[in-house]
């Protein structure tokens, strides 16, 4: 979901660079020689941090899963310093991430989990089951938002609170996609809005579910 950090060291900057080429070519379609070469490292730098694709696939993913975590983490803590009511923090954060994509200064680069997941069957089942546990760390943390907003007010859906915390990631994911084809982030800010005014409408006060 997130973008790319500004590089701090030689590990850090191969993750990068692969990241950016991946995101454009394919997990599949990026070679290390690819990597050494914009990177502008040589050969044996990269094997001094990976000892090939798969290790620094893993890497990848660790890394760009604990960026996610680290911005939903902040933007929740903020949202959580505007209000002690669950439901307007949960619709605080969703303001602060439409916002930040908005205030992108590029087209989202693309999701890598989203990536590598339509490439599952160049990775193996460690690196699928790392992906796999990332989002569902997505889900808790939106089920646990949705079941304190619950304890306040009634979610007016038949579906499970996990498919409604699902819900997010399918927006954010197919924001991201529309905004690749338009080459604009307008359409993942809109889908994110979206998921906002539907959670607005789906929780409503107790006092109205029972009238």
């Amino acid at each position: 979901m997130n973008t790319t950090t500004k590089p701090e060291s030689t590990r850090e900057r191969i993750l990068a660079v692969a990241e950016s080429i991946i995101l454009n070519n394919g997990f599949s379609g990026t070679s290390i020689e690819d990597i050494i070469t914009q990177a502008a490292i040589t050969k044996g730098g990269f094997f001094y941090h990976f000892n090939g694709k798969r290790e620094l696939a893993r890497a990848l993913v660790e890394r760009y899963l604990e960026q996610d975590n680290r911005i939903f983490e902040d933007l929740f803590y903020q949202a959580d310093q505007d209000s002690d009511d669950p439901l307007q923090q949960l619709l605080g954060f969703l303001d602060r991430f439409a916002d930040m994509v908005e205030n992108l200064a590029e087209t989202h680069p693309g999701c890598l989990v989203a990536g590598f997941t339509y490439e599952s069957q160049q990775l193996d089942e460690e690196i699928q089951e790392l992906i796999k546990q990332g989002v569902l760390v997505w889900r808790k943390l939106f089920q646990i938002r949705l079941q304190r907003a619950a304890t306040q007010y009634s979610l007016v859906t038949d579906l499970p609170i996990t498919a409604v915390a699902d819900m997010f990631t399918s927006c954010v994911e197919g924001g991201i996609i529309l905004s690749r084809i338009f080459k604009n982030n307008e359409s993942l800010v809109q889908q994110v809005r979206l998921y906002r005014a539907f959670l607005q409408l789906a929780f409503v006060s107790r006092s109205s579910a029972a009238g």
